[in-house]
């Protein structure tokens, strides 16, 4: 090749994603639909109702919001001019969204409102372990209430999803905090505001310092161990009181949990993995009375959790939950010649598509063997040849590719075979 033929070669795009998100090929999807299957069903089942909103909000959404949390707005957030001259930023997490929702409507929305989402959010961070660039998030929360009952409800909505997804009290455990009882132990040691900061910052990174160093930096503040880690408060105890009394064992007091947002006013909760290859928070919540203070004078409390899927499929990764891939396709058509390609969708329309049979026919452009060798490749349990004999006889021999049996079965008994697997 000549120097000249090089220079105008094009230069061929790179096939890897973008930094810290990920595609999904049918398998990954498959895993990512089975989790948000999940989702909803635990969501439904306790009558909450889906909502959705635009991925691109008004910048100054997220600036009012986490006005005490410049790291998210100066950092991690995806911002950018629009062509209007407008600050708009990829939403890096949904309740900011959702409380601008439930303000616009609120005299008309029934209260307590309960509903959820499974948004995808972005975040400008390092790539790591449990956490990328974009992932997707289940949000619950109740708006209207200022009851107890609705901080159980939505711990009680953690549980099952962990439940669902086949985990047992053993791998997890639910450790509940209280933002109220650290904004008291504050005003009882005399801390001034500058100091109730760097306490709920110094709470916030308890697990992952040495714990003389932390009770170094509390004694510091003037904080016995003993007074923080003392009884938990009335509520608290209470919620788990009845969480025992209802069999479940691993919810547990723990002040350290404060949650790094500053609208968080109440109860507050995280969601551990016990297993030692992925002993870390996946997720949680808690209640915040003030968010909606951003659109309008009358205040709405609220309660509700966040819960991405990353650190989840992690979770079940390490115990070997995450179910095998079955496709949707049950059926694959191959044919012995290309002329017969238009039969093959019609003979799969009629009388395997139309009794609600997932049916996908090759066109005939390969050898059989390599149409065979396709079916395998998609993971598609079930084969059938179809040539002139199938035609003229209406017998059809049906392959179970997992284990390759075979039977003939005729035209009439076709539908039914496939659809009592």
């Amino acid at each position: 090749m000549s120097k000249k033929e090089e220079s105008g070669k094009q230069k061929k795009l790179s096939v890897e994603p973008y930094k810290g998100v990920r595609d999904f090929y049918p398998e990954d999807q498959a895993f990512l639909n089975y989790l948000f299957g999940k989702m909803r069903t635990i969501a439904e089942r306790c009558g909450y109702v889906e909502y959705h909103a635009s991925i691109l909000e008004p910048a100054e959404l997220y600036k009012s919001k986490n006005a005490d949390n410049e790291e998210i707005i100066n950092d991690q957030s995806y911002t950018f001019i629009d062509r209007g001259e407008r600050e708009v930023t990829l939403r890096p997490e949904m309740t900011p969204s959702v409380a601008r929702m439930v303000s616009a409507k609120r005299r008309e929305l029934g209260f307590p409102l309960r509903l959820f989402s499974i948004p995808n959010v972005f975040r400008y961070e390092r790539p790591q372990r449990g956490r990328l660039r974009e992932h997707w998030q289940f949000n619950v929360d109740i708006f209207g209430s200022f009851s107890p009952a609705a901080d159980a409800e939505v711990i009680a909505i953690a549980y099952g999803l962990m439940h669902s997804l086949g985990a047992t009290e053993e791998d997890f455990v639910i450790k509940v905090g209280s933002r109220t009882f650290i904004n008291e132990l504050a005003e009882q040691e005399g801390l001034s505001e500058e100091q109730s900061k760097t306490l709920m910052a110094l709470l916030d990174r308890r697990a992952k310092m040495p714990a003389v160093e932390f009770d170094s930096a509390l004694a510091e503040l003037g904080i016995s161990k003993e007074s923080l880690e003392g009884s938990a408060p009335p509520e608290v105890a209470q919620m788990i009181a009845d969480f025992n009394a209802a069999g479940i064992g691993n919810i547990v007091w723990d002040p350290s949990i404060i949650r790094g947002f500053a609208y968080y006013t109440g109860i507050v909760f995280e969601v551990f993995d016990t297993h030692p290859e992925n002993n870390r928070a996946m997720f949680g919540g808690g209640r915040y009375e003030n968010l909606t203070a951003l659109f309008d004078d009358e205040k709405i409390p609220g309660v509700g959790f966040g819960a991405g899927d990353v650190t989840l499929r992690d979770f079940l990764a390490v115990r070997n939950l995450i179910p095998p891939y079955l496709p949707p396709t049950q059926v694959y058509i191959a044919i012995t010649s290309p002329d017969l390609a238009l039969a093959a969708q019609t003979f799969a329309g009629q009388y395997l598509r139309q009794n609600g049979i997932n049916v996908a026919v090759d066109f005939g452009e390969k050898k059989l063997s390599d149409q065979i060798k396709t079916a395998v490749k998609h993971n598609i349990p079930y084969l059938i040849v179809l040539g002139e004999n199938e035609i003229h006889t209406e017998q059809f021999t049906v392959r179970d590719l997992t284990n390759g049996d075979e039977r003939v079965l005729t035209l009439e008994q076709l539908p039914q075979f496939f659809l009592s697997i």
